[in-house]
This record gives structure tokens, sequence and C-alpha cells, in this order.
């Protein structure tokens, strides 16, 4: 907008302009003053010729300036850095100084924060050095500056200017800070391990050990966790994961998972379902906030590991020939994401085995590829035996995790060993195809009579055994469908008597009335065992088991 056509239209504007023009072309009052009219605003004329009277910086007094400076000042001079000067800042730190005295006797303030070396340094370089936030005996933190002077005029050579700045409030400021962080620190460590499982579950098959290192920095602890969990009839889950993010936010979400994990394996799912339920629920925890997480099944009928992964590394396993797999897929995006389909998939576990559960602490390191510190890690367990804690500890220390470390690391070795003399006879299995029809139940009753007397089980044991055999095999050929199998396995803890047909109806618990003619097989097992469940099997048809404590064991 041009606002020079409108300002001619503003009140003022046309007076304004025409006394302007009027100056122009009025002439210069006279010389000696005749028929002038006086200056209202006369003002005093100044001579810009002579220059301002300021001082210089050459002509100030050094002493003067120097004594006046909040810091604390001395020079000292020669290679015994004899004291030439203090000024009064630094004699009400630490009280007056003798001139000419050596700084070794004379500034015992000096010395006891081990500033002497630093004097001779930058006597011998020429070169200036600094030391932060040093404590001096008068309680003050001070920020040490030393300079060379090489003007001093004296017989035993250059000097040192000593400069302390009082950094006492950044100081404790500072150590406050740290004291808090170290505060949180604490705290998610605590919160972190005792959200742990404090000691884990010893399955009958397998042998356990976990190892949970938090990181060395006050930024490193994490939500690393991991769980074992007996599932009944001999199987066993075993979790790994790590929540993305540090302090006690993402030790607060690890225990949220950890707990729905151990809800959820109870349902005994398969465990890609198990991860599709926690994916759900780690969205509804914090959106914002994503973990990863390996869920795998051991079921020692079938000698493999059946596993799910979200986002998590690879399983790895050493065979009884020291063979190393890579359990690599499927794996889906990590918890929290929502919108993916997880999928299971198995990696052999026979006897002899030795299998590796780990999180990112563990082989990631910066500057290198994450496949490199798993391909290490390869290495190591194949030449890592031992029991599962020296496994571990050889897993730690060849992955150079120290107290120190970056990351929180936590590690599962699970081993299924190979069994043979009288370890041997505790572990039994036998099995029988039912093909159906009214013969099933007799011929039931009778193998599981054989077998159990062949395995020496006391009388009411054994009574008690084959009475559960009978009632799951006649709950199957009512509600089951073919094929059908009864098997029992004994370990050297339990009995375990399982039936298995091809329908996905899983039987469920009731109270049946009097007049009811069926209805009381499950009740009758539920009384007499200690335990019993029943899950789909992954390939259609579905399982029930029941399980009795061997005298003795508790």
């Amino acid at each position: 907008m041009n606002f020079t056509r409108w300002s001619a239209r503003l009140p003022g504007t046309q007076r304004r302009a025409a006394a302007r023009a009027d100056e122009a072309v009025s002439p210069a009052p006279p010389v000696d003053g005749a028929g002038a009219v006086p200056q209202a605003r006369a003002e005093k004329p100044t001579d810009t010729d002579e220059p301002c009277a300021t001082p210089a910086v050459d002509d100030l007094p050094v002493r003067e300036v120097l004594d006046r400076i909040p810091a604390l000042v001395a020079l000292v001079h020669g290679p015994e850095h004899r004291i030439a000067y203090v000024n009064d800042a630094y004699a009400a730190a630490f009280g007056p100084r003798p001139v000419g005295e050596p700084a070794a006797e004379a500034l015992p303030e000096l010395d006891e924060i081990g500033l002497l070396p630093l004097l001779d340094q930058v006597l011998r370089s020429s070169r200036p050095r600094t030391v932060k936030s040093r404590k001096a005996p008068d309680g003050r933190s001070y920020t040490f500056t030393c300079t060379p002077v090489d003007t001093l005029a004296t017989s035993e050579g250059g000097g040192v200017l000593i400069f302390a700045a009082d950094v006492t409030d950044h100081a404790e400021a500072a150590e406050r800070l740290r004291a808090s962080e170290r505060r949180q620190r604490e705290t998610a460590v605590t919160l972190q391990r005792s959200l742990l499982p404090q000691e884990l579950e010893e399955p009958d098959d397998l042998r356990i050990a976990a190892t949970y290192q938090p990181g060395g920095t006050d930024a490193a602890v994490g939500g690393d966790w991991y769980d074992v969990i007996t599932l009944g009839g001999g199987r066993t889950a075993l979790v790994i994961g790590d929540v993305m993010g540090r302090g006690v936010r993402a030790a607060a979400v690890m225990g949220q998972l950890r707990t729905a994990v151990r809800a959820y394996a109870r349902l005994d799912l398969p465990p890609h379902e198990v991860l599709q339920l926690l994916d759900g629920l780690a969205a509804e925890i914090d959106p914002n906030q994503i973990a990863t997480c390996a869920y795998a099944v051991h079921d020692p009928n079938e000698g493999k590991l059946v596993y799910a992964s979200a986002g998590h590394l690879p399983i790895l396993v050493r065979d009884e020939k020291g063979t190393i797999h890579r359990a690599e897929e499927p794996t889906g995006p990590p918890l929290g994401t929502g919108g993916w389909m997880h999928a299971s998939g198995s990696v052999p576990l026979g006897p002899g085995s030795t299998a590796v559960l780990y999180t990112d602490g563990l082989v990631e390191r910066r500057g290198e590829d994450i496949d490199e510190g798993v391909a290490a890690l390869e290495n190591a367990l194949a030449g890592a035996t031992g029991t599962p804690q020296v496994v571990c500890d050889r897993l730690i220390r060849a992955a150079g995790v120290t107290a120190d470390h970056d990351d929180d690391v936590a590690v599962l070795v699970l081993q299924h060993p190979a069994r043979s003399g009288p370890d041997e006879e505790l572990f039994r299995n036998a099995a029988l195809e039912l093909l159906g029809g009214v013969e099933a139940a007799p011929r039931a009753r009778a193998f599981a009579s054989g077998v159990l007397t062949s395995w020496r089980f006391p009388r009411e044991l054994h009574d008690l055994g084959v009475l559960a055999a009978s009632e799951l095999v006649a709950n199957s050929l009512q509600h089951g469908t073919p094929p059908m199998r009864l098997r029992l396995r004994r370990t050297d803890r339990r009995l375990i008597i399982e039936v298995t047909d091809g329908n996905d109806h899983l039987p469920r618990r009731r109270r049946a009335e009097p007049a009811d003619e069926t209805g009381r097989g499950i009740a009758i097992v539920a009384t007499i065992a200690s335990n019993w469940g029943s899950r789909r099997a992954p390939g259609g048809g579905k399982a029930v088991w029941c399980e009795f404590a061997l005298p003795g064991v508790t």
C-alpha cells in the first residue's frame, strides 16, 4: 500500500509540510544578531574536534583491577612457584599468603586439590590448563584456570597466573541432579528385579537358569524380563521380552505384560494366540510403548520347541551333536503395533539339547550389525558346556557384558538332559491308539493297569491312575471323535495321563444333578487328581490330561 498518497490527508500534515518549506527558503539570521529572534531551544555548542577523555585499557592499574575481582587470583613464578601476588578475594577465602614463599609450603590448598603438578605442566608447556569443579578446603567448589605468564622480570623464569571461579552453586545443583538420577535408577532397578520371578519354576523335563543384569549407566535400566511357566501335563512355557524405553515407566509396563503372559499361559493357547492377546493389551497399556517378545512351549512328548516371536531376536538351539539351529521364522512386528496376525513355528529340542533366549543387550553393539552379534553368540554357545547357570555365565562373559554395560541384559538358558541309567527309569512313556467302539474302555483300563504295574507304583496310586484313565477315555468316547489316543507318562515327580481326540470342544467341570446320567467323569478326575486341564492341539482336536504327585514328592 502507498502511504505517501494518503499521508497528505492526515490532520496537521499540510501545516508541517509548509513549515519545512519555509525553513528551507528563509535567509540565515544576521551574524550581529540585530533583528534576530532568539532560538527557543538554544543549546551550547560542543567541540567535536577534541577526543573523548576515555582511559585506555593499557593505562588501567592492573593491581587495583585484580584486587577488586570477586574471583580468586594468584600469581606464582619460577620452578618452585613462589608467590608473587594473591588478590583480596584469595586472601579472604584462604587467608593472606606471604610473598616469595614456594607454593608447596605457602599454598597448601592448591596442593590438597592436586593443582601443583598442573602448574609444573603449564610452566613446561607454556599452554593454559583448566580443571573443573574442584572442592577446596573451604568447602566451596572452584574451576581453576592456569595461564602461563612470560612477562615476569625474574631471574627464575616465567610464571603462572591462577584464576579460580566459584562454581559452588553449579556443583551443588549438579550433585543434586546426579543424586536424583541415582535414586531414580535405584528405584527402577528395584522395581525391575521385584517384577522378575524371584525363583524360577522347575519343570520335570528341563533344567533352566536365567540371568538379568541392569545397565551400568543411569539411563540403561529398561524393561527386559523373562519367565518360566509350568502348564501342566509336562508342558512348559518360556517367555522373554524387552520393553522399549528406560527407567521406571519401562519397568512398570514390563510388569503388566509379564502378569498378562502368566494369565494367558494358563489358557494353554498356542504361542501365536498368546502373542495376539498380548499385542492388543500392549496397545491398551500405552499406545506409544512397544515391546518385543518371544513365547515358546516345550512338550516332552513332541521333542520340539513351538514358539512365536513379536519382533524379538531368534532363539538359538544347540542339539546333542553340537549343531546350532537358529529359529528365525516366523517373526511378526513388536507388541503394540496392532494389525498383524502372528504365526507359530517350531525348532527341534530333543534330549541333550540346549536353547538360549536373550534380549538385544547381549548382542547389540554400537557401530556393529546386530547379525554379527547373533553370530558371535552362536559361536559362544557352540563351545559353552555345563549346567544352564554355567552356560549363562559363559555367554555373558563371551559377549563382553560388564558392570558398566550401556544396556540391560536378560538371558534364559534351558536344557533337555539326555538321561541314562537309573534316571532313565524315572522317565517313562507308554501310548495306546483307541479305535473306538464298546471295547475301547476295557482295553484302556487293561492297558493302564499293566503299565502302572510295570512301573511299580503303589496300589493306591495304581488304582487312581486306572480310574482316571477310564474316565478320560469314556469322556472322549462320548464327546470326541477319532483318532483317539491314551498316553501315560511318568517323571521323577508325577504321573501324567492324557487322552487326545479329534474334537475341538473342550470339556469343563460341572455339577451333575442326581437325575443326570452323564457329566460326572471330569468331576471325578478333578477330585482324585492333583491337577487336570485341557487344550486344543495345533493340528486340530484336543487333549485332556490329569496328573498325580508321586509319593514322597512335595
